[in-house]
């Protein structure tokens, strides 16, 4: 149960923002929404919502409306690095527009390359400006890996010949809140990947700062706005887990909340694709479902307005919000266990032998245990 002593302090959060002078001459949430068609009622639906993924009592409801109201005040800066603008979209490209996007549309987004009309110079005059104007008052979001040290130079900004690289140490020094936006930003992704000929790394391997990870390819648009409106009712950083993931959004498995987790405790399981077990929505785990290894939320948040996401689809999880997946979650079609037998021996011929086998299974056991380890360990939120 939530205290009231957090609760009072919570309110003295909020109030604290609605203080705050105003940035500049841009409209109030409040007046944006009326100007959109959504009526009170439907922001009072959303911020339940939103107080119901944050885990918080419903008598929260209020002061995240408040939070929301206030978060006009908050300037946004959010950087493309090595990247494939998927997490952008996967912000942007809703069905309809939503309470979400309308947030982000409208407090005060400084910089986004993908939908700001600046080009050139103008665009890069803009980033500086708002470094400078709002110091120590943005939240810098960043989405793509970072081409490092050696390698920096394959990711250059035309005219001023910057690296990414520096731009995103520049931008980290004064920014109130960091996130990491996707994968790639959180942990290198695919850019990082084997061989990693860019010598790309994740956004937290080149600044001292603390980023808050939201992984995912793409991560959902609800973990994004969540995490910052946690940010903004605590004033601090969420409880992280040991990879800096917002403990609310990527404290669970996807295997703890699939809805074809009956079919694994049952021993059904799809044994290839198009058989009668995936026509019957068995567990895809044998075809290489990586559900019981990977911490996130998409079987509960779901895409495309909760339409649906890839277990739901017939397709299993890729582990795509754990560290390295490009390099430790394959082959995508196989089962993370078999590949005991695929790569640290090379596979099991003729020449098997007992203590052979045994070795390898002591093998990844210790591992596991190790892994968990890690995975369990939860870092304590800053007070």
């Amino acid at each position: 149960m939530v205290s009231d002593t957090l609760y009072k302090k919570l309110s003295a959060r909020v109030n604290e923002l609605s203080k705050l002078p105003k940035l500049d001459d841009q409209k109030s949430i409040p007046k944006l929404i009326e100007e959109n068609g959504f009526s009170r009622r439907e922001f009072m639906t959303w911020a339940g919502t939103m107080t119901a993924m944050l885990a918080l009592p419903a008598s929260y409801t209020p002061l995240i409306a408040k939070a929301a109201e206030v978060a006009d005040r908050l300037p946004v800066i959010w950087l493309h690095m090595a990247e494939c603008t998927g997490c952008t979209e996967s912000l942007l490209r809703s069905a309809s527009p939503s309470i979400d996007s309308l947030i982000f549309d409208h407090i005060s987004l400084e910089y986004q390359e993908t939908i700001m009309s600046a080009a050139g110079w103008q665009a890069e005059q803009n980033l500086e400006n708002a470094i400078e104007k709002y110091k120590d008052r943005y939240v810098l979001m960043v989405e793509g890996g970072i081409p490092h040290g050696k390698g920096s130079h394959f990711l250059t900004i035309g005219g001023h010949g910057k690296t990414g690289e520096q731009s995103a140490i520049d931008a980290a020094e004064h920014a109130a809140a960091i996130f990491a936006i996707g994968t790639c930003s959180s942990f290198g992704g695919v850019q990082a990947a084997a061989p990693n000929p860019t010598n790309a790394t994740s956004l937290s391997n080149v600044t001292s700062k603390p980023v808050i990870n939201v992984p995912g390819c793409p991560p959902s648009e609800s973990n994004i706005v969540g995490t910052l409106l946690h940010f903004l009712l605590y004033g601090s950083l969420p409880a992280l887990d040991a990879y800096n993931r917002p403990k609310w959004a990527y404290g669970l498995r996807i295997h703890d909340m699939c809805e074809r987790r009956g079919h694994f405790d049952a021993g059904e399981f799809v044994e290839q694709f198009g058989d009668d077990g995936a026509k019957n929505g068995f567990c895809l785990y044998k075809v290489g479902c990586k559900g019981p290894y990977t911490f996130n939320n998409c079987s509960r948040q779901k895409f495309n307005e909760g339409t649906s996401w890839p277990v739901q689809a017939g397709h299993g999880c890729a582990g795509c919000s754990e560290p390295d997946f490009w390099d430790t979650m394959g082959v995508l079609h196989e089962p993370l266990a078999d590949r005991l037998f695929h790569t640290t021996f090379g596979g099991l011929g003729s020449d098997a032998t007992a203590d052979k086998i045994g070795l390898g299974l002591l093998t990844v056991t210790a591992v596991g245990i190790a892994a968990h380890a890690a995975i369990s360990a939860v870092k304590k939120p800053k007070e």
